[in-house]
């Protein structure tokens, strides 16, 4: 992919030129006024770094662990939906380039290539997916889903939390958004569930959530899905401190902070505003992690310091995906992956177990 873009940022401009207006606008829009949206964004800016000095930094090493597996740097690929609109490689190209970067890939439940084949391409380059799931009406199609993920070969899942109704995603509604012809949501159609129509009106998505999603999903779903899989089980979609304790007796082993990127609850805080109080009332009970807004290496270093695991970035890595397909999304990782490194350099941090809570509350 050749680009002289020098950060994420840059990349989405370019992407925006690219893409069909439609696909841009679903991969970027947010709910309503999209207040939390730019949130997302802004608040990282706010939170100083207050980097030690007189630090031994010649020799750094960004990786960690995450459900006990490493990763070589506290940033994984969030599950975002659809990839072939960016790029014709797909969910494959994402879980190869996520390999390649010695990270992890979390793959969309609503994703265009089929878990088999993206778990597949994702072992022969030494990579580790992840499956997000929705849960729909039709329990059965869910535990036929989350069996196929596992006998896959995907290591935990991701259950997403906050959406039992679709945000408002004014763009999508006056789009009216669908999946562009010959594609699907590959992993719902054994069950008859993978065309996403055009609307006479509206938001295509928005329709078929409010069809087929359970809107009644309630806390006792958490065991009953650690009861139909031996995978480990994370929440995604909190944004209160008393909704992670709760995931953490009910057995979770992660919590994912996140407000959907902005697109379900407008004017929901952001992420990085909430994280240290959901870290500090999890207490080590499981980890956490956080996705929202992250464009920079520096913002990495803050999650970690509020108590993140690591960070899941999205939009980034369709950015990527769109100008280049899975050369795209490897030069993504790669900015973040230099940025990271400059960050704990400056900050007088060797390793990630010295970024702590004192780099933004000295």
């Amino acid at each position: 992919m050749d680009t002289d873009a020098l950060n994420v940022s840059e990349l989405e401009a370019l992407a925006r030129a690219k893409l069909p207006a439609a696909a841009f606008d679903y991969y970027a829009s947010g709910a309503h006024d999209e207040v939390t949206l730019r949130a997302n964004v802004e608040a990282w800016a706010k939170i100083a770094l207050h980097g030690r000095v007189l630090v031994d930094v010649s020799a750094r090493d960004a990786a960690t662990t995450v459900l006990g597996q490493r990763v070589s740097m506290p940033l994984l690929v969030a599950p975002t939906a659809f990839h072939k609109m960016a790029h014709a490689d797909g969910e494959i190209g994402t879980a190869r380039a996520a390999a390649a970067a010695g990270t992890v890939m979390i793959l969309s439940c609503l994703s265009n290539t089929a878990v088999e084949e993206v778990v597949a391409a994702s072992d022969a380059a030494n990579g580790t997916v992840w499956f997000q799931l929705y849960v729909y009406k039709d329990r059965k199609a869910t535990e036929a889903v989350v069996a196929r993920a596992e006998a896959a070969g995907c290591k935990a899942l991701v259950l997403t939390v906050d959406a039992p109704l679709l945000g408002t995603r004014e763009r999508d509604v006056r789009n009216r958004f669908c999946l562009p012809e010959g594609l699907a949501a590959k992993n719902m159609v054994p069950a008859g569930y993978g065309d996403l129509r055009q609307p006479s009106a509206g938001s295509g998505l928005a329709a078929y959530v409010a069809e087929l999603l359970d809107p009644s999903l309630s806390w006792k779903d958490l065991a009953w899905l650690r009861s139909i899989t031996r995978l480990p089980v994370l929440v995604k979609g909190v944004m209160r401190a008393d909704d992670a304790r709760r995931a953490a007796d009910h057995g979770a082993s992660g919590v994912v902070v996140s407000n959907h990127g902005g697109r379900q609850l407008d004017t929901s805080p952001a992420t990085i505003d909430v994280l240290a109080r959901v870290a500090d009332a999890v207490d080590g009970r499981c980890e956490i992690f956080v996705d929202g807004g992250v464009r920079r290496g520096t913002d990495v270093l803050k999650a970690l310091a509020l108590g993140a695991r690591a960070v899941l970035v999205g939009r980034p890595v369709l950015w990527g995906r769109a100008l280049g397909g899975q050369r795209g999304v490897e030069h993504v990782l790669g900015l973040f992956r230099k940025e990271i490194d400059l960050a704990m350099a400056l900050s007088g941090c060797a390793g990630v177990a010295d970024v702590t809570r004192d780099l933004v509350v000295p």
